[in-house]
């Protein structure tokens, strides 16, 4: 049979079955998904119906646009639906290729992993699988099979992901409750030398897995700390695992975000996120040679670590385009300069609202802190919150970027008072403007101390003593 008479034949029809039942999200997500992620929506007013999305915008129901400065968590490095990335996984899909044979070479997986080699000159290659978590679990399997010690070393506040590796490398108790046993592992806390010297000096520590910015609450390596510890790692037979699955791919305003700091060469970098182009899921393990042929050591070994849908044509295509756009379009290039622009318009506001405390990040990945402000009137209300669940201030904000202005962002972490913007890197002076006059009129509310947005503050604060 013909794909053209398997078509007809078939009862399948994804754009009637959306027609029909579309409308049942929120049921069907509460029926046999998370039942708690509706309940969150629509306690906080975020149970919309967007229907469609382009670039740095999606759609509702209604037709209103909304500003998405998330990017699906940084999924949409290149926005959402760009032409060339979306061309690739046609072509892609229309050449009928002999895909995941599993007992050939296709070329779509080396001509990838030839363009990522390329930004990360000093490592030799790559492997392939589906998401930043698995990225992590392989490095942190090479790296033990690689230096044959158990250990390994994170920083307190990292995270890295949720599948069991990459949790015991998390630093947040929250996600790692109840889960135990998890791997042999210590956190330190980012900057401490003189706690990773002591770690080291045990001589079980495989690898130090670090973030150069933290997505939890935005904080960058101290200057040199990288540097240096690759030092140390190397003196003691460790090595040094960069997670850049967040910050790489130009979110911070070079490629690879570890190369902000001069003479950092990673033994192994993890990637993941905007390679997708928003579309395929796709992670990748850059590594030195040695640690590729340590752990494929003989033709017996060939398959000791393998993923079933690893270097898939469309996950390839779909790379291969992303890299290609930030070549043409210079989106490394613009994500430094808008990012410099919006975190220096943002900063700006800094003397201006007592209730802003920070503006901080690189490139499009930028933190706002909020603090207890000074005035009598606002202490008490900000004390109300702090009481009620540390955190709650930010989510205040959060939710009339997104009710009143149309604007996505989110909180930075579980009992964080920061907002954590990493926008499409493709959005310019326009969304900046957006952003930043929105964001000042959600701030000039908060500090006439009363209003809707104290209204629903006291809302968060009864929700959150009741789930005590």
């Amino acid at each position: 049979m013909t794909a053209a008479e398997q078509q007809r034949h078939s009862g399948f029809d994804l754009g009637k079955l959306l027609a029909e039942r579309a409308s049942e999200r929120y049921d069907l997500h509460t029926r046999h998904l998370n039942h708690q992620l509706p309940r969150m929506l629509q306690t906080i007013g975020f149970d919309k119906v967007y229907e469609r999305g382009e670039g740095a915008y999606f759609w509702d129901d209604e037709g209103q646009d909304y500003l998405d400065m998330l990017a699906g968590f940084g999924v949409m490095g290149l926005g959402r639906h760009h032409p060339v990335v979306r061309k690739a996984l046609h072509d892609v899909l229309d050449a009928d290729l002999a895909d995941l044979t599993r007992f050939d070479c296709q070329p779509l997986p080396g001509l990838l992993a030839e363009r990522l080699l390329a930004q990360a000159p000093h490592l030799d290659r790559v492997f392939f699988g589906n998401s930043g978590t698995e990225a992590v679990e392989t490095a942190l399997k090479f790296a033990r099979y690689a230096t044959r010690k158990p250990r390994i070393l994170y920083c307190a506040h990292a995270f890295h992901g949720l599948t069991t590796g990459s949790l015991s490398v998390n630093g947040e108790d929250g996600f790692r409750k109840g889960f135990a046993p998890l791997l042999p592992d210590t956190a330190i806390e980012m900057g401490d030398l003189d706690a990773l010297e002591r770690e080291l000096a045990r001589g079980d520590v495989a690898a130090f897995v670090v973030e150069p910015i933290q997505g939890k609450g935005v904080h960058e390596t101290p200057p040199g700390f990288l540097r240096a510890a690759q030092e140390l790692l190397h003196r003691h037979k460790a090595l040094l695992i960069a997670d850049e699955v967040q910050t790489g791919l130009g979110r911070t305003g070079d490629f690879f975000a570890y190369s902000h700091e001069d003479g950092v060469e990673p033994d192994l970098v993890c990637v993941a996120k905007a390679l997708s182009g928003g579309y395929v899921p796709v992670g990748a393990t850059l590594g030195k040679d040695w640690i590729f042929r340590k752990v494929y050591s003989s033709m017996d070994r060939v398959l000791v670590h393998s993923a079933s849908f690893g270097a898939n044509a469309q996950a390839m295509a779909a790379g291969l385009a992303v890299l290609a756009v930030m070549e043409d379009e210079e989106i490394v290039a613009n994500a430094r300069r808008t990012g410099d622009l919006l975190r220096e318009r943002l900063a700006a506001l800094v003397d201006r609202y007592e209730l802003l405390h920070d503006v901080r990040g690189r490139g499009l990945m930028i933190g706002i802190e909020f603090g207890r402000p000074s005035s009598l009137g606002l202490r008490s209300r900000w004390a109300m919150l702090q009481t009620a669940r540390k955190g709650l201030f930010a989510q205040m904000v959060v939710v009339p970027l997104l009710r009143r202005h149309r604007i996505l962002t989110q909180v930075s972490g579980d009992h964080l008072e920061v907002i954590k913007l990493i926008p499409p890197l493709i959005i310019g002076e326009r969304e900046v403007d957006r952003f930043v006059e929105a964001f000042t009129a959600v701030m000039d509310d908060a500090h006439q101390g009363g209003g809707l947005m104290w209204e629903f503050g006291r809302t968060l604060v009864k929700q959150a003593v009741a789930n005590r």
